[in-house]
């Protein structure tokens, strides 16, 4: 499954990512791993969640970001979510957004790993297909 957290900068996805993701690590058997481009609200997450600051990585496009993502899938057997902060930005979005989509829910399908996301676009900017992920739009 996927999960849009849509709105513009500054609309406050961030703080309902990090709301769910805490809440979420108290009802999972499983790990999660919660993606971002810096590591600033550290101490806003719950310490049995993994942080993961992708930029420390050197991804610079979406492919490798896929594969990233796939590398972590395979070294957990237990993971449940990966949250993405900032997704456009972490994960190289320029223009192919319904892209990346498809390949995470392939990844999400085929591990049965739930992807919960923060994006900054408004859900009227993103596709029919896209827009049915979204659950919050702000």
């Amino acid at each position: 499954m996927i999960d849009i957290i849509a709105g513009q900068k500054g609309h406050g996805k961030t703080k309902i990512l990090i709301q769910r993701v805490n809440d979420d690590i108290k009802l999972t058997n499983g790990t999660i791993v919660y993606l971002d481009k810096n590591n600033k609200h550290m101490y806003e997450l719950s310490n049995q969640i993994r942080l993961i600051v992708v930029p420390d990585f050197d991804i610079d496009n979406t492919d490798m970001f896929i594969g990233f993502i796939a590398g972590i899938l395979s070294q957990d057997h237990d993971l449940d979510k990966v949250y993405l902060d900032s997704f456009l930005t972490t994960a190289c979005i320029t223009d192919n957004l319904e892209y990346a989509m498809n390949k995470l829910n392939i990844l999400s399908e085929k591990y049965d790993v739930d992807f919960v996301i923060s994006a900054s676009v408004d859900k009227t900017e993103l596709s029919e297909a896209l827009q049915e992920y979204v659950s919050v739009s702000l």
